[in-house]
């Protein structure tokens, strides 16, 4: 059985960003406006370490571009986090950063603090949507960066955003395909939510920005998290966290408490119109952890396959695994 991954995050909210991406609100986002200090995130630590096993778990440093914060300052964050590794309480430190504040000098200092993984907030590999959403960089500031870090000998991580401004389905499956090419470990798919306060609530409200329709994004993500787990990355997030503020903040775009779990049925759907034979009463078999995403959310699927004069009774099968089928018409 795999053992748990456990994750700390710590939120640094917008500190480091030289500008404001259109989409960007931080505080609805990461639930705080306060930057924590050093001696705020040993609190932190020393309560979370309390409650959880040793040794499998990441402190993570997310929210702002952590390498393009003042320098003694995240110094000071880093050697917070410093005695959980030593101890090995923690097996690594985890932060997230533009592509456009990494350099060898950097990568140098996170090396020798423990750093394991940085993830870079690429969002698309399209330059005219990049400009258009005010990222201030490049793709080509992402590949360099990408393979800088994996030069050093991190864990790569690349983040993803569907349905920005300019952006279409096209673009945002090249998005993916580009990424696939530069060999990331990890991804994470972050369909685009439409907050208050920000460039690009200015433009939907206005009408200048339509977002592409909820089940087209989310058809898009499905086929995403599937082509990435066949390339061997894994989608670590798939859609914004759960969180009150951002739900009271957002005026539209792709937001659900439970948008992975209606990819996977999405996945599960296909698979089974593609294998089923006519009409009737069937039993589908799946793993036994995913008896209620081969139903769908709400049973969506169930229903969908009812609507079509097809019966289907989900049953576990210890000797299934993944998302693997079989079918069998019931007599």
């Amino acid at each position: 059985m795999t053992e748990r991954h456990n994750n700390i995050s710590i939120f640094i909210p917008h500190l480091g960003c030289p500008n404001t991406c259109s989409f960007c609100n931080q505080r609805a986002i990461s639930h705080t406006s306060a930057a924590p200090t050093a001696e705020q995130v040993g609190e932190i630590l020393k309560n979370a370490f309390e409650n959880i096993p040793c040794g499998n778990t990441e402190i993570a440093f997310f929210g702002g571009s952590f390498t393009a914060i003042d320098r003694s300052y995240m110094i000071s964050l880093l050697e917070a986090a410093e005695p959980y590794i030593q101890s090995g309480k923690a097996s690594g430190i985890r932060i997230s950063t533009r592509p456009d504040k990494i350099d060898d000098e950097i990568l140098g200092l996170l090396k020798k603090y423990n750093v394991t993984a940085v993830e870079l907030g690429a969002q698309s590999m399209d330059d005219e949507v990049l400009a258009a959403n005010e990222r201030g960089h490049s793709a080509e500031a992402v590949r360099i960066s990408s393979e800088m870090i994996r030069d050093h000998g991190f864990e790569l991580g690349l983040q993803m955003m569907t349905g920005l401004y300019r952006s279409t389905v096209e673009k945002d499956r090249d998005t993916a395909y580009r990424i696939i090419d530069l060999r990331p470990d990890t991804v994470r798919i972050y369909p685009t939510v439409i907050l208050k306060n920000t460039r690009l609530g200015e433009l939907f409200q206005s009408g200048v920005y339509v977002p592409y329709p909820f089940e087209e994004c989310a058809e898009l993500c499905a086929e995403l998290l599937e082509l990435f787990e066949k390339n061997n990355i894994r989608v670590i997030k798939l859609g914004l966290h759960a969180s009150e503020t951002v739900e009271s903040d957002m005026l539209g775009g792709y937001y659900h408490q439970a948008f992975r779990e209606i990819c996977e049925g999405i996945i599960f759907r296909k698979r089974i119109s593609a294998e089923l034979r006519g009409s009737g009463n069937f039993t589908v078999f799946v793993a036994p952890d995913a008896v209620s995403k081969a139903a769908g959310h709400k049973k969506c699927n169930k229903n969908y396959f009812a609507e079509k004069g097809i019966y289907i009774k989900f049953k576990p099968d210890k000797n299934i695994s993944g998302r693997n089928i079989i079918i069998k018409k019931d007599e």
